[in-house]
């Protein structure tokens, strides 16, 4: 079962046959006027009807709104479209640390990890088991961090983590997340898109603004902020619109008065010139797509308008200078100076204009024991980058009123090992059995810890949630059914949690 448009999408008739116009026989029993009406092809149809595609497309750009209901989809991103059921959640921020964090040591304290410090991992645990790196003899590795219980609920947390103890109450502790792929790129496309290949799977933020639309009138539903030392292992795929009309796709913006690339006029070009510019390229396009009826058209005419739109309201969002003292000193950043905070305030930012989805990554998270990536000063570094950061965040958007409705999710795409790496430093190998994410706002059950792992941090042992549950689960909160929200390509309806998913409903308030 599928949504009708605009929310599905259209469907061939398995049936339907192509228009034979060749002379036949038989053509003498036909009458002109049916020989006419049978040359006529679907192509045809898209080039000279007024109500064809190029029309449509053209309608919903004018109809601010109007009539989102007739909008088409790869016409118009922002058009908003109906839910399946009333949604507890608007939007969603995706705090996403890539290469994997050590819940270990975080959010998953062992004692009996401690007491086994140095000793081999017994054979019954990795069995049939493949790891990146580490060899089945590698030896358990406690940790040497201190943890401690915060709130009132008594969440157990890691000293590395002293601001997010301000408002642990407000969080969701999943320490029985498991996903199903030890590689860092193709495990962070699962994440992303439900699929560990690089096949042009749409991301979650592309199905989320495919699905209900954006209420963002001058930026895109869909955006991505990136700090760290560099971009994370798979690249524009984890936030790429695949098979989706490429509107759909995750936007990067970078820090600075210019946050994308080549968008800003040519010197000497005032905004009523490009103006003028616009329009006639979206004229001239406008032609093509009546021509060819091709829907990828239409986007490209969605895309010249929303450049336009975004000349002015992107450097203006980006510019955090107008932000109150005190809301500055909440995240700890400088105006202007790039960090993984100043995201934070940006993406609050983002979702008061309208953004749908926004996700930040933060790169450097693969504490394998080399230089520059152990366990000891470099997990001291990433922690402190994000953990103010974070706080901040959640602080900020209750206090406007926006964590309601606005999903705030953290973690990686998978976790670390309870043995150590035998390299010239302390590391942990990768690890997707069992590890920690961290939820709050829109419709979440917050003030608790969900799921439980066995005495050494291997395996889950209570309320297992998979990435694919996770990925049904935030649709629901969204006002979707994920077995609904589907789209056709090569013949068969997709979906974001392919053939998978249960709501995890331990995770809804």
């Amino acid at each position: 079962m599928t949504w009708p448009l605009p929310l599905g999408s259209p469907k061939r008739n398995v049936n339907e046959k192509l228009v034979d116009t060749m002379p036949h026989e038989n053509d003498k029993q036909i009458s002109p006027h049916d020989l006419a009406l049978q040359a006529v092809t679907r192509r045809h149809f898209f080039q000279q009807c007024q109500v064809g595609l190029g029309s449509v497309a053209l309608a919903s750009l004018m109809s601010n709104g109007a009539n989102v209901q007739a909008a088409t989809p790869a016409a118009n991103q922002s058009a908003l479209k109906s839910t399946h059921f009333p949604a507890k959640a608007k939007r969603v921020i995706y705090l996403f640390m890539a290469g994997g964090p050590s819940q270990l040591e975080l959010f998953d304290y062992k004692p009996k990890l401690q007491e086994l410090n140095g000793q081999v991992i017994p054979e019954s645990y990795v069995a049939n088991k493949r790891f990146a790196f580490i060899k089945k003899d590698a030896k358990l590795l406690g940790t040497t961090r201190k943890f401690s219980k915060q709130g009132q609920a008594g969440t157990e947390m890691s000293e590395l983590l002293p601001h997010l103890h301000k408002v642990a109450d407000d969080l969701c502790i999943v320490k029985s997340m498991a996903t199903d792929v030890f590689n860092h790129g193709p495990a962070k496309l699962f994440a992303n898109t439900g699929s560990p290949q690089f096949s042009g799977r749409p991301s979650f933020g592309s199905w989320l603004t495919y699905g209900i639309g954006s209420q963002a009138e001058d930026l895109p539903g869909f955006v991505v902020l990136q700090s760290g030392p560099r971009g994370p292992r798979g690249g524009s795929a984890l936030w790429g619109s695949g098979f989706l009309p490429t509107s759909y796709q995750g936007v990067p913006f970078r820090s600075g008065a210019e946050p994308i690339l080549n968008l800003s006029s040519p010197q000497g070009i005032d905004s009523n010139r490009q103006r003028q510019f616009v329009s006639a390229v979206n004229d001239l396009n406008q032609l093509r797509l009546e021509a060819m009826g091709d829907p990828e058209i239409a986007t490209r005419i969605a895309a010249y308008e929303m450049a336009y739109k975004m000349q002015s309201s992107a450097p203006e969002l980006m510019d955090i200078s107008g932000e109150t003292k005190e809301t500055l000193e909440l995240y700890g950043v400088e105006p202007g100076k790039p960090s993984f905070a100043n995201n934070c305030l940006l993406a609050r930012r983002l979702v008061e204009k309208g953004v749908r989805f926004v996700q930040l990554y933060h790169t450097d998270w693969d504490h394998h024991g080399t230089p520059g990536t152990e366990l000891g000063k470099s997990l001291d570094e990433r922690c402190a980058e994000v953990d103010r950061g974070c706080a901040a965040l959640v602080q900020d958007l209750k206090r406007r009123g926006l964590l309601e409705d606005t999903i705030v999710m953290w973690g990686g795409e998978f976790g670390r090992t309870p043995q150590g790496e035998s390299r010239d430093l302390i590391g942990r190998d990768h690890h997707i059995e069992a590890f920690t994410m961290w939820f709050t706002g829109g419709g979440i059950k917050t003030g608790q810890t969900i799921g439980t792992t066995d005495e050494i941090g291997y395996n889950t042992t209570s309320d297992r949630l998979h990435m694919h549950d996770l990925h049904a689960t935030l649709l629901h909160l969204l006002g979707i059914d994920h077995l609904k929200l589907t789209y056709r390509f090569q013949g068969r309806d997709f979906r974001l949690t392919d053939v998978h998913g249960q709501v995890f409903q331990k995770l809804l308030a």
